[in-house]
This record gives structure tokens, C-alpha cells and sequence, in this order.
């Protein structure tokens, strides 16, 4: 067996093999374009299934178009979109929540590990009144799940921040780049971690997490999906063959595919957490609850796993760690010998 040394990120593995046969299957002969084909209308009845909510899915191609059309529709361009420090709308999408939204401000709120605390969201919104028109209106609270640092909220957290968000009227937005693997680290149901936790619209991610290339949309208040479909065609995200992308999304909602490679990644970063742990240099920097992993190296080690051919990212180190900070991620293709083959070559240093 070839031993995967690339731990930099999830999206560099292949699709997985279900996946690669759903869009086989769907390759063969011709189907309506623009979502009026049967794969499309299959994937509204399923996600209905799955999240025991009525849907409205809209299949996009990024991340990032499915954060960024997701808030234009609940954000005017006098709004502000209220997110976490390390949130990936402000930290890596190239401004694409202000283009959609025509202007709307985003403002970071800071936390200890990427979970955003009720008392600071409360903060930002009695210095934002409503009826201050000097300032970007709060109409939307953004939260990513699971967050940029590995960790993951309980549903009772969502639900207290999105209570405390609703009162002032807004809605609630939430990243899932990672959901299936919060969802599998959690025990709960999806609907547990969406819509009766107070979400309005989802981006639902699949591309981390087994797809070739999908990611959807998922709006549960039916007042928010108004000119959606509008929306996504003027943001040039309306794929003429959607089936394509609709064949990818059944066949990671079908018989709990999405949940089944979330639980191979997790269980991969825990055993890697663990080995971790043990090493006398490691430090793990936040609890590892999903699929990444943040860990304190001394230098030595962090030149020692490149040189042996390892690939991951270096982190900002918080201040009074010592080394570098670096983020492994395990995916649905990470398997035990890739994780104790790592471990191996630092407990050879």
C-alpha cells in the first residue's frame, strides 16, 4: 500500500469511489439542462429526507459561491454579516460575501478556539443598534461548523447564538464545508444541527468530503429561496449540465455516504491527535473534534516530516508556544498505516 504523506487538506484527495460511479451513471445519454433533469429533482426529495425539513437545494460548484450567494440572500448591501475571527468568509474568499451582497460589511468577532461565545455576539449588537443608520445594519450571523480551528459546536450553542440573533431579526447562515464531519463527531441528526437549531440557509459542503466537485446550497425558510435561482444565474454559478452536480450530492446524501467518510476522517485525526499527544515535543494546540488537527512541533521536527516527504500547512503559532504550529487534516481516503507511518517518522527523530 502507498502511503499518503499529503495531511495539507482535505480537497487534495481523489473523489471517492461512489461518487466517481454516480457520475458515470449519469453520463449516459442526454438529460433537460439547467436543473430541470431528474437527478435535480431527485436531490430536493432526498435532502427533504435526510434533514426531516421541506428544501429548497441549489447545486453550486465552490465553497465559496455557496457562502457568498447564500448571504446576498439574506444580507442587503447596507447589512453587516456577523462571523467569527477565523471564519473562512473573511479569511479566505477574496472579499466574494461583500461582491455578492453589493457592500455589506463583514464584522469578525474574536474567540478562543473558532466557536463564536454568546456574550460577544451580544456585545457587537448593543454597539450596532438598529436605529443607528451611521452603521452597517446586523441582518445576518454567519457560523462555521465545524470551525476553522477543528472544533465543533453543540446544537445548543447554535441555537443559543441564533436565538440571540433572531431577537434582533436577523438571519443565521451557516458554513458546512465540514458539517459531516461535526455531524459524525456530535452523534446528533442533520436536522438536530441545522434547522432546530435555528439555521435558516445552509452551505452544504462536499468536495472536503468525498464529491469531485459540489456543493449546495440548502435554504429551510422558503421566504429566503425567493429569486435564489436568480441570484446563482447573474453569479455565473447556473451550470447548464447540473446533473452533474446533482449526481455527486445523491450519492453523498444516499445511504449516508457523507456520514461514512466523515467518520473514516475523524477517526483518522483522533488517532493521530493521540499519537501526538503522546511525543514529548507535540503540543496540540485546540481539542481535535473533526478532521483537523493543530499541533506545536519543535522545529527540528517540523524540517524532519518535510524531509521525509510530509506535506501540511504551517499556522500562525500563538504567542508563548514554542515551534511551529502546523495543520494536519485526515480525510475519508486517510488510512492507519498513513497515520502511524507519520507517527513513526517523528518518533524516529
Amino acid at each position: 500500500m502507498q502511503i499518503r504523506k499529503n495531511f495539507s487538506s482535505d480537497n487534495v484527495v481523489p473523489a471517492c469511489p461512489a461518487i466517481m460511479a454516480a457520475l458515470m451513471a449519469a453520463n449516459e445519454g442526454t438529460a433537460p439542462a439547467y436543473g430541470a433533469d431528474a437527478w435535480t429533482a431527485r436531490l430536493q426529495q432526498v435532502a427533504a429526507d435526510v434533514f426531516e425539513h421541506p428544501v429548497q437545494v441549489f447545486p453550486v460548484a465552490t465553497g465559496t459561491a455557496a457562502n457568498a450567494l447564500a448571504l446576498a440572500a439574506t444580507t442587503p448591501p447596507f447589512g453587516a454579516i456577523l462571523c467569527d475571527e477565523s471564519a473562512h468568509i473573511v479569511q479566505a474568499e477574496c472579499g466574494a460575501p461583500d461582491f455578492y451582497t453589493g457592500g455589506a460589511r463583514l464584522l469578525p468577532i474574536p474567540s478562543e478556539d473558532g466557536r463564536m461565545r454568546p456574550d460577544a455576539l451580544s456585545y457587537v449588537l448593543d454597539r450596532h443598534p438598529a436605529h443607528n443608520v451611521l452603521n452597517n445594519l446586523p441582518t445576518t450571523l454567519s457560523l462555521t461548523q465545524a470551525t476553522e480551528w477543528g472544533t465543533v459546536y453543540d446544537p445548543a450553542q447554535i441555537a443559543e447564538l441564533a436565538a440571540r440573533a433572531r431577537a434582533r431579526g436577523m438571519a443565521v447562515h451557516l458554513d458546512g464545508s465540514r458539517l459531516a464531519n461535526a455531524i459524525a463527531s456530535l452523534g446528533c441528526t442533520p436536522a438536530e444541527a441545522t434547522w432546530k437549531a435555528g439555521i435558516d440557509i445552509l452551505a452544504l459542503g462536499a468536495t472536503k468530503n468525498g464529491a469531485m466537485t459540489a456543493e449546495a446550497v440548502l435554504v429551510f425558510d422558503p421566504a429566503r429561496a425567493e429569486h435564489f435561482a436568480r441570484r446563482r444565474k447573474r453569479g455565473g454559478h447556473d451550470w447548464s449540465k447540473q446533473r452533474f452536480l446533482s449526481a455527486q450530492l445523491l450519492a453523498y446524501l444516499q445511504d449516508d455516504l457523507w456520514l461514512q467518510n466523515a467518520r473514516q476522517a475523524n477517526a483518522m485525526a483522533h488517532r493521530l491527535a493521540g499519537g501526538l499527544f503522546r511525543h514529548p515535543g507535540a503540543r496540540l494546540v485546540y481539542e481535535t473534534q473533526a478532521n483537523e488537527i493543530f499541533v506545536a512541533l519543535p522545529d527540528p521536527a517540523v524540517a524532519h516530516l518535510r524531509a521525509a516527504g510530509y506535506v501540511f500547512r504551517e499556522w500562525r503559532t500563538p504567542a508563548g508556544l514554542n515551534g511551529t504550529v502546523i495543520r494536519l487534516v485526515t480525510s475519508y481516503d486517510t488510512h492507519i498505516a498513513d497515520v502511524d507511518a507519520l507517527l513513526a517518522t517523528l518518533a524516529a527523530i
